[in-house]
């Protein structure tokens, strides 16, 4: 069983959690977690933790294939202020922000922030030591490239010991850094293609040699709504389904829009596995 620190609170992953997305941007691929005013985000948190939510994740920057690159204050201050507006009207509530960029992250973490979700396993140079120094779990993320060309295939040798190898040599680093806690996300959707994304899920058990928790976020993603030819609006359907298997196969947190219909599905997981 783990357990992480976010900001001396200890949270423990004895049951499955759930991190609930709010894009601060107009341009993420999913129409419906796109929000762009304080009031539109505060709605939207209220409703994800009266779902259930553990986790909100605020994020500034979409990472679909082609989008608009917001300048570093863009994010900055849309995150930010998210951020603050969410953990002053429900202090209690777990926090991630959702940026492979050290300043924002820091910005972040002083707002009221204590995850760091970095899509890009430490692009900016600086940002373990903007972890470390706040104290912040970091999810480290497998990704190949940059933030800009992530969305290209790689060739993999073989993928589950890269994807293992690289995580092994990441999270060496963190550790040199002094970041305590830290959660393993492979990386779904992102390098691989379709094939390789249902391969690593159905081999997630493999990464549990990691000894870290592990975030699975396919949300909606194309390679659920290519595969049956339908739109992500149509995906929810085959986002529970995949989202179980993930479950089944050892994930300790699920990364979602839709936060109702995870809660609903980890407490009966939690029921088919006997965790009281």
């Amino acid at each position: 069983m783990f357990t992480i620190n976010c900001k001396g609170h200890l949270v423990s992953l004895d049951r499955p959690l759930v991190m609930g997305i709010i894009n601060v941007t107009a341009d993420s691929f999913y129409a419906d977690s796109r929000h762009s005013s304080s009031d539109a985000v505060l709605y939207t948190a209220e409703k994800m933790i009266a779902e259930g939510a553990d986790i909100i994740d605020i994020g500034g920057l979409s990472t679909r294939p082609g989008n608009i690159v917001h300048s570093e204050e863009q994010e900055l201050e849309s995150v930010t202020t998210a951020v603050e507006a969410i953990a002053a009207r429900f202090p209690d509530i777990i926090i991630s922000a959702d940026t492979y960029r050290s300043k924002v992250a820091d910005y972040a973490c002083n707002a009221g922030a204590s995850i760091i979700n970095d899509i890009s396993g430490g692009y900016d140079t600086d940002m373990y030591k903007v972890a470390a120094k706040n104290k912040a779990v970091y999810i480290l993320m497998h990704s190949m490239g940059t933030p800009f060309t992530m969305h290209e295939h790689y060739e993999y040798d073989n993928i589950l010991t890269n994807v293992v190898d690289y995580c092994v040599q990441k999270t060496a680093l963190c550790h040199d850094a002094g970041i305590k806690d830290i959660i393993i996300d492979i990386g779904i959707g992102f390098s691989k293609t379709i094939e390789q994304n249902y391969f690593l899920l159905k081999n997630l058990q493999h990464f549990r040699i990691l000894n870290s928790p592990i975030l699975v976020g396919l949300s909606r993603k194309s390679f659920i709504y290519k595969s049956l030819n339908c739109t992500a609006e149509e995906s929810l359907n085959g986002t529970t389904a995949l989202n179980f298997l993930s479950l089944n196969k050892g994930a300790d947190i699920l990364r979602v829009h839709d936060v109702k219909e995870a809660k609903q599905l980890t407490e009966l997981f939690r029921k088919l596995e006997g965790i009281a």
